[in-house]
Order: structure tokens, then sequence, then C-alpha cells
């Protein structure tokens, strides 16, 4: 069966099968190795798989970072293609904001801290255009990696306070051999960049090192600390890369189990 790609809710309510569970995995685009393997779990768990595509902008508090995101779909429809996907959803601004954002769900605790402290707004877009995507395509399960703890955490507790019927699956992280974790920003990151990339997470990694321990050696490297803590039961941190070599400043997040705590 060759990829279907929609855009519109009206488009979906045509094609979607009648029979057969569906698993749906909402991304971004620039698709790499650690959506692949949401899609492999969502096939291996359904019959039919859903990824969405949209560069939400609801979401980017910093309009730079919209611009410079990449938007691959030729390339990411292909993609999935060959790793059996049957369908992707890729609406643009006025089919998932019919009303210009007035109406957006917005949290009051979880989405304070951390992401929610450095990045104001950014979980009332993203909780916003999660439960509209997953309205649209109505899965019964939804696949989100755990490399986004705290959008993994916020979307869980979102869909059990409005008792929506899709179900949340958490998969593993999937990191580069030298541990670094995927992510769509990882292409941004030129040659010197990406050496230290790799540092900062074995460095965040390394939990016989206290938290202000791995700030003081990522500062010692170069990068721009947000933050390193403890919650949840996982060491969180996000860091900018240092500008070496003409490139331009990238945001990473990252996260690892403590010890003895239960994965998600």
């Amino acid at each position: 069966m060759s990829i279907t790609v929609f855009r519109t809710p009206a488009e979906w309510r045509m094609i979607k099968p009648a029979t057969g569970s569906i698993g749906v995995i909402p991304t971004m685009g620039a698709l790499h190795a650690g959506h692949i393997a949401l899609v492999e779990r969502a096939l291996g768990d359904n019959k039919y798989a859903v990824t969405t595509i949209y560069v939400n902008p609801t979401q980017f508090n910093n309009p730079d970072d919209l611009a410079a995101y990449p938007q691959t779909l030729d390339e990411d429809c292909a993609i999935l293609e060959q790793a059996g996907c049957q369908f992707v959803f890729a609406p643009n601004y006025e089919t998932l904001y019919p009303d210009q954002y007035r109406y957006r769900i917005r949290e009051t605790e979880i989405s304070r801290v951390l992401e929610g402290e450095y990045r104001p707004g950014h979980f009332d877009g993203m909780l916003t255009v999660v439960l509209r995507l997953l309205n649209v395509v109505g899965a019964e399960v939804a696949y989100f990696g755990e490399k986004d703890f705290q959008q993994l955490l916020l979307v869980r507790e979102m869909l059990h306070a409005f008792q929506h019927s899709t179900r949340i699956v958490a998969c593993a992280t999937v990191r580069e051999p030298d541990g670094l974790a995927m992510s769509s920003r990882n292409r941004r990151l030129n040659t010197a960049q990406r050496a230290l990339a790799a540092q900062w997470s074995q460095t965040l990694a390394n939990l016989a090192l206290p938290c202000q321990d791995v700030r003081s050696q990522l500062e010692a490297l170069g990068f721009r600390v947000d933050y390193i803590e403890e919650r949840w039961g996982r060491r969180l941190g996000a860091v900018y890369t240092p500008q070496v070599a003409g490139g331009a400043e990238i945001r990473l997040i990252d996260n690892v189990v403590l010890p003895g705590q239960p994965t998600f």
C-alpha cells in the first residue's frame, strides 16, 4: 500500500479505514531514526499508522527558531513510505486553527517550569496542537518519544484530564552511537558543534556528578545552559551549543532516568 497524504479532516473522513486499529505519531517533520522507531512501534501494535507533519508556529517563542526549522515534507513522506506508514496528515495553519488560536489549552503547574520557564507559551501551543491533531485522526493510540519528557508528561496528563479516548505510549529515546539524542535540530549542527554535542549528552548522563557540577563542566566547554535539574525521576537539561566555526547557537534538550526510578 502506497502512502496517502491528506490535508483536511474532511479528506480523512473519506479515506479513514473502517476497521483496524490506528496508531498516530505527531511530528513536526524533518524525520530521523527516532521518529521511524515510533512509526515501527505503531505498526507493530496497530494495523495502520498515521504520521502527522506540521511545523506548529504556536509553540515557538522565538520567530528565528521557527524560520530556521527544517521543512522537508517530500523527503519525509518518502522515508515514511519506506517504513510502511500508510497515511500522513499534513495540514496548514487555517485547517488546524480556524479560530486563529483564540481557543487554546493552558496547563498551570508542570508547564511553568524548565521548558515552560525558558520558552514562554511553548506548552500552550504544543498541547493545543496535539489535542487538535488527535481529535482529527481519532486514533486508538498515540506514540511519543521520551526525549521530550516534559512534553510527554503533559500530553499524558492532558488526555487523562479530558478523558480522551486516545492512549499514550512512550518510546525510549533513540541515540546516536556517541550518545547524542536524535533530534531534527541536530541537522543544523556544524561539524565542530556536533562533536561538542556528544559531550553534552555524555556529561548530562554522568549521574555521579551533581547537577551543579554538570552545569559547570558544560559551561567550561562553552555551552550556554538554561537548566540542569532533577524532577519526575529524571535528570533533565537544556543547553545552547557554542557558536563555533561560524555555526549559530542550537538549543538541545535531553534527559536520563535516575537510578532506581521506573521508566515512564
